[in-house]
This record gives structure tokens, C-alpha cells and sequence, in this order.
């Protein structure tokens, strides 16, 4: 295998790995910055020894043995091994086993422990509520997601530095407050879950709809939140929302190939060619939903509650696209009404907009109209482009093409996104010309 193949290679087992390192470590140090610092020499290690001698059968294995091997070293140059013997015994009521057993030795067989509990914790200390969302979002990539500081930048179009402190403001904000790196007691699950799910839809969103630039998509982003979700669907099994949100994104997943068309432009959903669904996605997405329906109708309980949550209750609502063969067959009746309820359940000014569209759909553009009328006062969407948008198509449909392209004009100035923008200005200008022709 060539250096460039070997580097390669190195950069597809870091990025499946990496979080398994990092929450083996931080259990052991209780601190992330340090056990990130550790992975990373580990890292360079593999970069140094592996163009020399090929990857391990078990490269993995590999990564985490020289990891604890340079914790071990750590705790050796600072004098800490003692002191952390004594706080794992006190923490495990292991004193005797410590005092029997070789000291380098009990401390290796406690990183051997479940990564699968080092994974969820990690991923709620990544996305604490003490952090500020961009910087939960950033350490969540870093950390679980393996992404360089680099990366994130390029993903969000944020300058590198920008990324690179919020890094560090966040893990010194994780030491500072002396963030536990455990998984949180039953009272707060609710709301720590919460706050990963909503890291996770962030991602997939920025990817999904991009809010700047010249893409349409960042398909990579889609594809870390997909995993992310994935991951925590597998560590907290028993959540129906966590099932939800995995369902969701499945679903808007499966229509990426059918979103852009051969020279990048957007597809709008009601025109894109379902034939170019991913039907693999579609059949995962409606077994997740399935999933979260079965967790919610079979007890009261659970972290975010007995009833349908918002995500599942969006990926009902995905599932309607999902189930019709062709956008004349969408059930946009069961949609408006999966809409109710969820402007019920997480009532905000994007759920009614998005409500709004539906009960066109189903009952006319002159109903959504007057839904959308009475959300256009409202401060929360005044520079929200999709607004004028909707409202735009609905003139459009009244034949109001005068009044349209005003709207179309207006949401193309809103946004921050090239192709959304050129998008927008081309309906403005076909609703000119349906006015020039009707006069």
C-alpha cells in the first residue's frame, strides 16, 4: 500500500474510531480537551508508524491500546497515576483489587469497559446545555463526528479560526463548570436528550437547505448527522423521539439525489422525480417511524414522554411524501392534521408557515393564504425568506401574479444562498410574464 493509500486508510478508521478513543479516555481523565489531546497523539503515532508496517487487522484496537499508552505516560510525568488510582477505587469500590493488582494494569482494564456507555456519555457532555448551540454543534463534529477544525469551517463557510475557538471556549467552559462525564440522572434526561437531538437535526439541516453560499446541499453534512443519529438510536434504544428524529432525517435523506438538478439548480419537492429516491433510505426511515410509534403506544413513560414528540410526529409528516408514488397521491389532508397536532405539541411562526402550505395542499390556496396573512406580522419571520415564498405561490395560484412577484422578489433578497436566490428570481420572473400575457 502506497503512503498516500496508507493516509487514507488512516483518515477512514480515525473518523469511524475516533469517538470511541476520545469517550474512552475522557472516562478516564473526566476531562475532554485532554482526552481529545491524548486521541490526537495516538493519531500521529498511526500517521508515523503505519506507512512503515500497514494498517493492523484491527485498527481500531491499535488506536485505542497507543491512546492508553499515552495516558499512562501523561499520568506518569504529571504524578497523577497515584491520585487516580484512588479517585477510580472510591468512584468503582475497587480499593481492594487497586492494592492487590498491578497499578498500570488496573487502570488499562478500567478503559476496557463498555464503550458503548463511553459513547453516550460523550455525546451528552459534546452537547450540554452550558454550551452555546454553535459550539455544541462544532465539538459534536469534532469529537463523535472526526471532523478537523478545517472541515467545519468549510461545511458551514465560517472562517477556520472562528471554528477553532469555539472549540476551545467550549472544552473550557465543559472544565470549567466541571461538566460530569456521565450519563445524566432520569430527571434531566428529558432535557440533555433534547438538546443532542436538536444538535443533530442542526447539522442535517445545514447540509439539507444550506443557508449561504453556492450549494443547494453539503450532502457530508447530511450524511455525519444521518450517523450521529444512527449512533444514539443504538445507545439509547428504548426513546421514541431519538427513533423519530432517525426516521426524519431517512426520509428527507432518501430525496438528495432528486433535489438538484443536472447543473445544481434546486428541485423543488412537488417536481422532483421520485424514481431518484433513495427507496433504501425510505424503507429504513419508515421502519425507524414504526419503531417510534410501537415505543410511544406501548408505555406512558420514557425521557420525552408517552405521546408522539416532534420528530416523530415530523417524520409522520415526511412519511406522507414518502408513501405517495407520484405528488398527486400525497395525503395532504393526514398532513394538515399531523400539522395540527404538531402546532400543538411545539407551536411556532416555521410549524404554522409550514401548516399553512399543507391546508393549501388539501383545501385550496386561498385557505393557506389567510393562514399565511396572519403570520406575516409576526417579528420571528420578518427576515425569513420562505415566507414571502409561500406567500408568493399562493398569489401565483390565485392568478395575483403582480402581487407574486413582489413576494418572489422579496424572499430573493432574504436569502443568503446563491442557488435558492437565482431559484427565487426565476419565479418572479415567470409570474412577469404570466401578467404580461394576461394583460
Amino acid at each position: 500500500m502506497t503512503v498516500s493509500a496508507t493516509h487514507s486508510a488512516i483518515d477512514a478508521v480515525w473518523r469511524i474510531e475516533s469517538a470511541k478513543v476520545i469517550a474512552g479516555l475522557a472516562r478516564m481523565v473526566r476531562d475532554v480537551g485532554l482526552a481529545e489531546e491524548l486521541a490526537q497523539d495516538a493519531l500521529l503515532a498511526a500517521l508515523e508508524t503505519w506507512p512503515g508496517t500497514g494498517v493492523p487487522d484491527n485498527p481500531g484496537a491499535w488506536l485505542m491500546a497507543a491512546a492508553k499508552n499515552r495516558a499512562l505516560d501523561h499520568f506518569r510525568r504529571d504524578k497523577l497515576l497515584e491520585r487516580k488510582h484512588e479517585e477510580l477505587a472510591g468512584e468503582m469500590e475497587l480499593e481492594q483489587e487497586i492494592a492487590a493488582a498491578d497499578h498500570e494494569a488496573a487502570l488499562i482494564e478500567r478503559m476496557d469497559d463498555d464503550i458503548g456507555d463511553d459513547l453516550l456519555r460523550l455525546v451528552f457532555v459534546a452537547c450540554h446545555p452550558v454550551l452555546s448551540t454553535e459550539a455544541r454543534v462544532a465539538l459534536t463534529l469534532r469529537l463523535l463526528g472526526g471532523l478537523t477544525t478545517d472541515e467545519i469551517a468549510r461545511a458551514f463557510l465560517v472562517p477556520e479560526p472562528t471554528i477553532a475557538q469555539r472549540i476551545v471556549r467550549a472544552k473550557r467552559t465543559l472544565a470549567e463548570t466541571r461538566v460530569p462525564f456521565e450519563v445524566p440522572r432520569k430527571e434531566d434526561l428529558a432535557a440533555r436528550l433534547s438538546s443532542v437531538l436538536e444538535v443533530i437535526y442542526l447539522v442535517f439541516n445545514e447540509g439539507y437547505s444550506a443557508t449561504a453560499g453556492e450549494d443547494w446541499m453539503r450532502p457530508a453534512l447530511c450524511e455525519e448527522a444521518l450517523r450521529l443519529g444512527r449512533i444514539v438510536a443504538e445507545l439509547v434504544p428504548k426513546e421514541p423521539e431519538v427513533h423519530g428524529l432517525v426516521a426524519l432525517l431517512e426520509i428527507q435523506a432518501s430525496r438528495s439525489g432528486a433535489r438538484i438538478g443536472a447543473s445544481g439548480e434546486p428541485v423543488l419537492l412537488l417536481d422532483q422525480d421520485r424514481a431518484r429516491w433513495d427507496h433504501l433510505l425510505v424503507r429504513r426511515g419508515l421502519a425507524a417511524l414504526q419503531r417510534a410509534e410501537q415505543l410511544d403506544g406501548n408505555r406512558k413513560g420514557g425521557a420525552l414522554g408517552g405521546a408522539p414528540g416532534p420528530y416523530a410526529l415530523e417524520a409522520a409528516i415526511a412519511a406522507c411524501h414518502a408513501r405517495a408514488r407520484t405528488a398527486a397521491e400525497t395525503d395532504w389532508t393526514r398532513m394538515a392534521a399531523l400539522y395540527d397536532a404538531l402546532a400543538q405539541l411545539a407551536p411556532s411562526p416555521v410549524v404554522e408557515l409550514n401548516r399553512a402550505v399543507a391546508v393549501a395542499m388539501a383545501f385550496g390556496p386561498a385557505e393557506g393564504l389567510a393562514l399565511v396573512d396572519a403570520l406575516v406580522p409576526d417579528p420571528v419571520l420578518s427576515g425569513y425568506h420562505l415566507l414571502p415564498a409561500v406567500r408568493g405561490d399562493f398569489l401565483a395560484k390565485l392568478g395575483r401574479h403582480d402581487e407574486a412577484r413582489a413576494e418572489f422578489e422579496r424572499a430573493a433578497s432574504l436569502t443568503q444562498n446563491a442557488r435558492e436566490k437565482k431559484l427565487l428570481l426565476d419565479r418572479a420572473g415567470a409570474s412577469n410574464h404570466k401578467l404580461r400575457v394576461v394583460k
